[in-house]
């Protein structure tokens, strides 16, 4: 009965989503640096074109709204779980290039549809109040979940499992949770009636000029920073996979103060902190050369990850209600339009002069701290703009 109870709790769903998720995907993008140059002889440029090609389905994510049409949100959450699960199991099952190109493009839908849906049920089921708080908590969650996802691969490393078969067993578990989430949960009903179609509003601008940014900066740290860590320093999947632990270790004790920072002091100051950071941090990537500072850049750029909640708040605090899982679709489009070209376009700069790559980062995060002096100290003071509103019919 106990459980019966939970089941009706929309909370229970979302930290179930902040299980399964960053566990599939952690299994893979743990072991990837090292597969890919193991398995493919990857390079730089390789590994830039596939992390473009990994991003094309994080700028179609705005069309999970026609997908809405015909299916219920919740419900397609857990199918992009699917898809996000089978993605994985099938990596290293091809270990050509063009392998490796297309089972990361169908783990990627899923991803990406998932963590557009996984956001907007969010900022729709949790109070505005309590909101950064809760949103931390799921942060500590999906930590906790990596930490078993990085846990099992270093493990199954030590007994020579093969890639392969490491793969194979995170999807499959991952399929599971998404069979569980399906069956057990009832359908939860929605504040707010959602919009489904493709909706751009101008009142909207400078929380869609923040989200290009840091689509562009994250691609530094998803892409070339853990790249730096194999190629420079030459990390194994052990060593990699024990960095990762402690990120998400310092996460898992993190995360909810920064929530709980977020709450108190305003989405301004949080943004403006992470970004002073990030200056600091990408520019000491490109001057290191002991791989064990490197490390400690490492886990400082994770932990301004998490001040991301921030950009979460904003948004839930300035879209009207409705527009939310519309906005939150259009929010990836606009967050990968960067990370579609950006990669290969740094993939080549990286050939030439690695340390490029990470000056263009600090330009990025001062650029993005100045977008972020425009946020009012309190919101209650934001002055909408005109409501023009450009609607795309589904």
């Amino acid at each position: 009965m106990k459980l019966v109870k939970l089941h009706n709790q929309p909370y229970l769903f979302l930290v179930l989503l902040a299980v399964a998720m960053p566990f599939t995907f952690s299994v893979w993008n743990v072991q990837l640096n090292n597969a890919v140059v193991e398995l493919a002889n990857f390079t730089g440029k390789e590994i830039g074109i596939l992390q473009s090609i990994r991003e094309i389905p994080g700028l179609l994510a705005i069309s999970a709204i026609l997908f809405l049409l015909f299916i219920l949100e919740q419900r397609f959450a857990v199918l992009a779980l699917v898809l996000l699960s089978a993605g994985v199991a099938l990596t290293g099952q091809f270990t050509s290039v063009l392998g490796f190109y297309l089972t990361t493009l169908l783990m990627s839908f899923g991803f990406h549809y998932l963590e557009t849906t996984r956001d907007s049920l969010a900022l729709q089921w949790l109070p505005k109040k309590t909101a950064p708080a809760q949103l931390g908590k799921l942060l500590a969650v999906a930590s906790y979940s990596s930490l078993g996802a990085y846990g099992m691969v270093w493990l199954l490393q030590q007994l020579s499992l093969s890639y392969e078969l490491i793969y194979l067993v995170a999807g499959a578990i991952g399929l599971c949770l998404a069979g569980y989430l399906w069956l057990k949960f009832p359908v939860f009903q929605q504040s707010a009636q959602q919009h489904k179609k493709l909706i751009f509003r101008r009142k909207y601008w400078l929380f869609y000029l923040l989200t290009f940014m840091s689509g562009a900066r994250r691609q530094i740290f998803v892409v070339f920073a853990a790249f730096m860590m194999v190629e420079k320093f030459h990390y194994s999947v052990s060593d990699i996979t024990l960095l990762f632990i402690i990120n998400h270790l310092v996460s898992i004790w993190l995360a909810p103060k920064i929530g709980k920072m977020v709450q108190h002091f305003g989405e301004r100051f949080t943004l403006s902190l992470e970004y002073i950071g990030l200056i600091i941090v990408f520019t000491g990537y490109a001057w290191v050369e002991s791989s064990e500072i490197a490390a400690m850049l490492y886990v400082v750029d994770h932990i301004f990850f998490a001040m991301a909640i921030a950009l979460k708040t904003y948004m839930q605090k300035v879209v009207d209600e409705q527009d939310i899982a519309a906005t939150a679709a259009m929010n990836f489009t606009i967050n990968h339009i960067a990370a579609v070209f950006l990669p290969v376009i740094l993939g080549i700069v990286w050939l030439t002069s690695p340390e490029w790559v990470f000056y263009i980062g600090s330009v990025l995060a001062l650029l993005s701290f100045m977008l972020v002096q425009l946020i009012p100290y309190t919101l209650r003071q934001v002055t909408p703009m005109a409501q023009q509103v450009v609607n795309v019919e589904g």
